[in-house]
């Protein structure tokens, strides 16, 4: 099965400010994480996650995990 070469990710806005979400466009490093999740990363490299489905696990980064551990996550062709 081919897997798509990007995907749009869906960041929530900040909470309780009312704010809009923001797409991030992550592409794939060739890399899968130890359960076979295939990785995929932003332009700048700093922001990485795992993508099953539709959903979209952020990895630990120098900065942590985040505050969303589960994101939606659409292919782009």
């Amino acid at each position: 099965m081919d897997r798509p070469s990007r995907y749009a990710v869906t960041m929530p806005g900040p909470p309780g400010r009312h704010g809009p979400p923001e797409v991030v466009i992550v592409r794939s490093t060739g890399e899968v994480t130890a359960d076979g999740a295939p990785v995929y990363q932003d332009e700048a490299g700093t922001f990485r996650v795992a993508i099953t489905g539709e959903v979209a696990r952020p990895l630990f980064t120098a900065t942590g995990p985040g505050r969303h551990t589960c994101l939606h996550a659409v292919p782009l062709r």
